[in-house]
């Protein structure tokens, strides 16, 4: 119910569980892909890049090069945001038709940061960062065996959901 932009993305309706245990019910529910989705928006921005990055880093021998490169680029990214050197890349990249699972987080990566990164036009037009994210983890789950597709969605959901307990622990120290 916190997260309303979701339900565009999602036939799960809200309910008043707590975040974490909505997103363990949904990995339990008959569409377990809707907790990808749900990681997807449950993180910041950058921290949900990085998740995606790093779903998709663990299913590297099944990208092509190309995927490869912007994964490069998108952890480069994610390690400085603000750096000059990386601004240029990730706008070249994330102007590029979101084709592949990695084309999809290079995508997310320029949503970040008020569009920093996409000039306003390319940025209207294009999908919400976290929208972005949950179709390049799952584009990039769909190249899994499927005997092998829910263990490895089951822990990405579970990285997720790590990174999520992670960042709240962030935000409730800085706001002591």
């Amino acid at each position: 119910m916190a997260y309303p932009a979701v339900a565009r993305d999602m036939v799960a309706r809200p309910t008043e569980q707590p975040s974490i245990e909505f997103c363990r019910a949904l990995l339990a529910g008959r569409v377990p892909e809707e907790a990808i989705t749900f990681c997807a928006y449950l993180l910041p921005e950058r921290a949900a890049v990085w998740w995606a990055h790093e779903c998709l880093s663990h299913l590297i021998v099944l990208l092509d090069h190309r995927d490869q490169e912007l994964l490069a680029l998108v952890r480069d990214w994610v390690s400085e945001p603000d750096s000059p050197h990386h601004g240029p890349d990730v706008s070249k990249a994330a102007a590029m038709p979101p084709t592949t699972p990695a084309a999809w987080i290079a995508l997310a990566a320029g949503r970040h940061g008020n569009g920093s990164a996409m000039e306003a036009p390319a940025l209207s037009a294009s999908p919400p960062a976290a929208r972005a994210v949950s179709a390049g983890v799952l584009a990039g789950l769909a190249r899994v065996a499927l005997e092998d597709r829910f263990s490895v969605l089951s822990a990405f959901v579970e990285m997720g959901i790590q990174m999520a307990e992670i960042e709240a622990l962030r935000q409730s120290a800085d706001a002591n």
